[in-house]
């Protein structure tokens, strides 16, 4: 074990037996209650109590029932055959995701994959449905039983033998005759409930300077925090920012044969059913400032992070609403999947007891606060306003090229 890797945790009582005939054919029978309705946990707690079962067993069929609900968003229906636990869960690429990812590998031609820190499987998931084999490898006991688990569900859905998941260190296991290799560190403290985010890069597990040297030795792919310091992205990586749904959820560093050639900057946006990709061989250059115009524009998050929002500026005829504010305004309104457009009202008084007479006036009184550049909390902001009116409205905080304080009232296009 390395300095950095946490020491494997116990699961709870009762959910060792999950993973036993009966304690899956009881989560199944669980799971079906509740997903009929017209019964709830509590009931469904005194019924398995007046059977004899084990109150441990109980308490983890439940949890688990409700962890499998909540992973629908994440895996879809296969869900209902995983097997999760809070932190697994959390921590998981959604499907998706982890379907783009193991495409990169498929089309590299790679066809046997380390996956370092599988977690509870879901990359190796991905990769196993793509036709790729997964070479799983998890530190802690029970997750990667967790893991086992459910590999072998999807293989059996996909008529193919069941890969199996090696307990041991990622950064010291053995991944001979793999031609490929995906790492998600863990940034957060080791556990199965209730764990915290780690302060440092240099306390992931298995560690960056671990996932970069196996970055010089095979086609790999590291999964990271999407506010990871841009600082640490190294030279050879393609590094590319997705967002699904308006939330950025990772930054993804891609080397050898499973990054692109000619690209080093990529947001990918997720809407849907539906992906949207600006792509660059660098940061871009900001566009100019310029004088507030009829339309602002609010770049996604993903744009945002890759630095990419000079070249959505000049796709869109824009310029920057200020310095280094990310921001955009136009004269004329350009529909992109790569960012929110508004219409600008007016510009209100940027004071805020002016700010709440002219609110009020106008009869607002649901009010989305957006900020950037300016020292304001937005939900406090709200309360000290006191709307009261009936119509609603969007209000942007922020600067213009001049470095004033501006308040604008606008609509959603």
């Amino acid at each position: 074990m390395t300095e950095r890797q946490s020491p494997p945790t116990s699961a709870a009582p009762g959910w060792e037996d999950l993973l036993s005939a009966p304690g899956l054919e009881l989560l199944a029978e669980v799971g079906e209650q509740l997903q009929a309705g017209g019964t709830d946990s509590g009931q469904i707690n005194a019924r398995l109590r007046k059977r004899g079962i084990d109150p441990s067993l109980i308490a983890a069929v439940l949890t688990q029932a409700e962890l499998r609900i909540k992973a629908r968003g994440k895996f879809g229906e296969l869900a209902n055959g995983l097997l999760f636990t809070q932190a697994g869960l959390e921590q998981a690429t959604r499907s998706h995701v982890a379907r783009l990812h193991a495409t990169r590998f498929a089309q590299a031609g790679c066809s046997r994959v380390a996956d370092l820190g599988c977690g509870i499987g879901a990359e190796s998931l991905a990769l196993l449905e793509a036709g790729v084999t997964p070479h799983a490898v998890e530190l802690d006991p029970f997750t990667a039983r967790l893991a086992a688990h459910n590999l072998g569900v999807l293989a059996a859905r996909l008529g193919v033998a069941a890969p199996g998941v090696s307990h041991a260190d990622a950064e010291s296991a053995d991944i001979t005759g793999c031609d490929g290799a995906f790492l998600d560190p863990a940034r957060r403290t080791a556990g199965h409930r209730d764990t915290r985010r780690v302060a440092s890069p240099d306390d992931y597990s298995p560690s960056l300077t671990f996932a970069f040297d196996t970055a010089r030795a095979f086609p790999t792919g590291v999964k990271l925090g999407p506010g990871l310091d841009r600082d640490l992205i190294p030279d050879d990586a393609e590094a590319q920012w997705i967002s699904v749904d308006g939330q950025v959820v990772e930054t993804g560093l891609w080397f050898g044969a499973v990054a692109r050639p000619g690209i080093k900057r990529a947001a990918l946006v997720l809407r849907g059913s539906e992906a949207f990709e600006l792509t660059a061989p660098a940061d871009s250059e900001d566009a100019p400032e310029r004088e507030l115009g009829e339309y602002l524009y609010e770049p996604d998050g993903a744009v945002i992070r890759a630095r990419l929002i000079g070249d959505l500026a000049r796709t869109l005829n824009a310029g920057m609403l200020s310095d280094k504010i990310a921001y955009l305004t136009s004269d004329t309104h350009t529909p992109t999947p790569f960012a929110h457009a508004f219409r600008v009202l007016e510009r209100l008084p940027a004071k805020e007891k002016e700010l709440r007479r002219a609110l009020a006036t106008r009869d607002i009184g649901t009010l989305e606060i957006k900020k950037r550049g300016v020292d304001v909390d937005p939900a406090a902001l709200r309360k000290r306003l006191k709307l009261k009116g009936k119509g609603s409205a969007t209000v942007f905080l922020t600067r213009d090229a001049q470095g004033d304080h501006i308040a604008l009232l606008a609509e959603r296009c």
